[in-house]
């Protein structure tokens, strides 16, 4: 297993449920998930064997070896099992926050949605605020799926800005919702 130098504590888990930092086992079931929910990310073509070789070996395996990475990225495993990736993206170092990124085996959206964005949060939280001593995570998400809105709001997470008309999605103009939570020792 790799190790991001920013983290004293690389690994954290809740029952059979942890995330451990991004392994390249995962990479091709990753590739799968994000080819098939391209909808909703900030993605603008499928992702090919070869995209995805040169993204961990140019982008990813960098990420181990610096102080302060633009991103800190987990595999989410169930009994050792990826079953989802995400993490810490668009690090501010200096205002201490990052924007949650979490997308999840595809077979499992329909009946286990919450149940593993609440179990990733509740492990990435302490990542965020305990390990790295962040003031605030927060989520950018298009418009377009409602129960993820819920799950946020479930987990204590506040909705912070609504950005109308701001991305173009199917040839017409989305809102963007960004939901946010602060460390609980911050003042607002």
């Amino acid at each position: 297993m790799r190790n991001y130098l920013c983290l004293n504590k690389q690994g954290f888990s809740i029952d059979k449920y942890s995330i451990v930092p991004l392994r390249d086992e995962d990479k091709y079931d990753i590739m799968q998930w994000r080819n098939e929910q391209i909808y909703h990310l900030r993605q603008a073509e499928p992702l090919t064997k070869e995209k995805q070789e040169w993204y961990y070996e140019n982008i990813v395996a960098q990420l181990f070896q610096q102080e302060k990475p633009n991103q800190v990225l987990f595999s989410y495993l169930e009994n050792d099992v990826c079953i989802g990736y995400g993490g810490l993206v668009h690090i501010n170092w200096i205002d201490k926050n990052a924007e949650v990124s979490f997308i999840m085996n595809t077979k499992l959206e329909a009946e286990k949605f919450e149940f593993h964005w609440s179990v990733f949060l509740q492990l990435l939280e302490r990542i965020a605020f305990e390990e790295l001593q962040f003031h605030k995570i927060y989520t950018y998400a298009f418009d377009l799926r409602p129960h993820l809105y819920e799950a946020l709001i479930k987990n204590n997470f506040h909705n912070e800005a609504r950005l109308v008309g701001h991305c173009l999605f199917e040839n017409k103009f989305i809102d963007v919702l960004i939901h946010s939570k602060w460390a609980p020792k911050s003042i607002i």
